[in-house]
């Protein structure tokens, strides 16, 4: 098996990208989605994040109001510590449950939006960086994404930058590009992790 931290800044195409090595038969473990699940109603991370900031963080259904959630936190980093003492155990163990259950010959691609910020690279064999510039991101969030130029701004502020991203980076995959000749390069991308998976590892 060969673990795949794969990672980039909002709007620089990622999902994109672990579409594709989808396609050619990549076992993906979402991060966003797990932090999604984790937190769905009766889970115990539900239960423990309402512990901690009250039942008005809650929808009228008993879900998570991740708006009013995230309008706590954003600005409060004791919050949001409070927050990711909460939901990372929960991510890190159900992620360990997937890749566990992949095959042994898998290649096993794990979308970390925040794995640069959180210095997670050392826990994959390959980290691979998709990356665009400044004027790219921008333009796909206000324009694909509907954000006003202030908020992707401050999204993207709020990250890590390119050259943080590209110091922890494998592989960069360059996403400046149209989706065909990115395809071309996530193909070759995808030939040099099926050869890394195959090769024999130190005891």
């Amino acid at each position: 098996m060969l673990t795949v931290g794969l990672t980039g800044g909002i709007g620089a195409g990622k999902s994109e990208v672990s579409r594709l090595l989808v396609e050619r038969g990549a076992v993906l473990i979402d991060a966003d989605r797990i932090a999604r699940d984790v937190v769905e109603p009766g889970t115990p991370g539900l239960a423990a994040v309402v512990e901690a900031f009250g039942e008005e963080i809650l929808a009228e259904d008993g879900s998570l109001d991740r708006p009013r959630l995230g309008a706590l936190v954003f600005n409060d980093p004791a919050k949001l510590a409070t927050l990711n003492s909460i939901v990372h155990p929960l991510v890190g163990a159900r992620s360990r449950e997937l890749e566990e259950a992949a095959p042994g010959d898998a290649v096993v691609v794990h979308d970390v939006p925040l794995l640069t910020e959180n210095g997670l690279a050392r826990l994959y064999d390959v980290v691979i960086v998709v990356d665009a510039s400044t004027g790219t991101q921008l333009d796909r969030l206000v324009r694909l994404r509907g954000m006003s130029e202030e908020d992707a701004r401050a999204r993207m502020a709020a990250q890590a930058t390119r050259e943080q991203r590209r110091a922890v980076a494998d592989i960069v995959i360059d996403n400046d590009v149209p989706l065909d000749a990115l395809e071309r390069r996530v193909e070759e991308v995808w030939a040099d992790l099926v050869r890394r998976a195959r090769e024999p590892r130190p005891e």
